[in-house]
């Protein structure tokens, strides 16, 4: 709870939540331009913070390629997302308890043929606007921008985009596609987490935070 990382995803809650002047977002989608930048991490400690602030919080896997929430939080992905959208089970039966308070979690599922169309379908957008009656925080993890339309897709029913990009490998013009892809569907885009920043000795990030805690110990 005191680590340099703890004390990040805190401050990107706050910036997120203050992001709007009038009403903070609701539904918030993470992704990255490409793969293996972390954004299913940034999504999953997110949605943690999320719930310790006392919010009730949805986090959903809607990478259906490559699935990992379950993994992080040791859960079953037989029923989920995939399966709701498709009708083989309803959103009771695909909702599991992340033994953590104020956090419940929609696994995956099944891998579907045909992800970008259930996704795309107008079950998702009714499933949505059901959930944002039950839920004040709703994060969801997708795939890579850049690799699938699948996260262009989910935009459209989100309040906004959060990007990860991992310091000093992901080439910029990546980066840039996947923005100019997010910007021509009109998605929102709250910014960009930088991740996997190196706060060793020496580096700009560690004289920032070397000293930030000041507690008895």
């Amino acid at each position: 709870p005191k680590s340099t990382a703890s004390e990040s995803f805190r401050g990107i809650r706050t910036n997120i939540l203050y992001s709007a002047a009038d009403v903070a977002p609701q539904v918030l989608l993470v992704s990255s331009s490409g793969p293996a930048e972390g954004k299913t991490t940034v999504a999953c400690n997110l949605a943690v913070t999320m719930a310790q602030a006392g919010s009730k919080v949805l986090l959903i896997d809607c990478d259906m390629r490559r699935p990992r929430v379950h993994k992080l939080f040791n859960k079953d992905r037989d029923k989920g997302m995939s399966s709701i959208l498709v009708g083989s089970c309803s959103l009771p039966e695909a909702l599991v308890s992340s033994g953590i308070a104020n956090l419940d979690l929609i696994p995956a599922g099944p891998e579907p043929p045909n992800p970008a169309e259930i996704i795309g379908s107008r079950k998702m957008k009714q499933l949505m606007e059901g959930l944002r009656k039950k839920y004040t925080r709703i994060i969801i993890d997708s795939p890579p921008i850049t690799a699938v339309t699948d996260s262009v897709v989910l935009a459209q029913v989100t309040d906004g985009v959060i990007l990860v990009v991992k310091a000093g490998e992901t080439p910029r013009q990546i980066v840039h596609n996947g923005l100019m892809q997010l910007q021509t569907a009109n998605a929102h885009i709250f910014g960009a987490v930088l991740n996997c920043v190196d706060a060793g000795k020496g580096s700009y990030y560690y004289y920032q935070y070397s000293y930030y805690y000041y507690g008895d110990e």
